[in-house]
Order: C-alpha cells, then structure tokens, then sequence
C-alpha cells in the first residue's frame, strides 16, 4: 500500500505542468497508478473502468475537489483537474452508454 501511495505521490509531483495537460493517455497514466492499467483497483483500491455513469464519475471527481467525499488522496488529486479534463477521464473510464 505504501508503494503505491508513494507510486500516485510521485506521478503527481509535476505540479501544474501535468494537471495542465489534456492529453488522454496522460490523463489516463495518473490514474493508472493507483487504479491499475485497466482501472480493475486492487488492494484496497477501487475499481474506476466501467463502474460508474459518466456523469456519475464527474459528480464524484467533483465530490472529492470539494472534499465532499473521504478519501485519502483523491481530493488533492482531483482539484488539479479542470472541468474538461475530468471529462476526458469520465469518458474513458465510464460505463458504456
């Protein structure tokens, strides 16, 4: 656990520059950290791909900027997304439609 945390911390370390980008394989490589290459989750870390609605992905990722949700890295990692970037995330990693 404490790799991966370590894991999310370190691709994360960019600053701006990366929660900037708007490139979907970027985007998707933040993700895929924690959340695994395919978003599967494991060891405590929960699935993303297919799980949710795309709107209920953005509510969520949302959820976590406010820190309306507990989480423990998620809300940091979520303000640096902008609107258009989450939508790019809740595109790839949504249920399909």
């Amino acid at each position: 656990m404490k790799i991966r945390l370590a894991l999310c911390l370190l691709l994360f370390s960019g600053g701006p520059t990366f929660a900037q980008a708007t490139d979907t394989a970027l985007l998707i490589g933040g993700c895929q950290g924690c959340h695994g290459v395919n978003g599967q989750g494991a060891n405590g870390i929960p699935a993303i791909k297919g799980t949710h609605s795309r709107d209920e992905f953005t509510a969520m990722m949302r959820a976590f900027s406010a820190n309306e949700r507990p989480a423990t890295i998620m809300g940091r990692i979520s303000r640096g997304y902008t609107a258009e970037q989450i939508a790019i995330l809740a595109a790839h990693y949504a249920r399909p439609q």
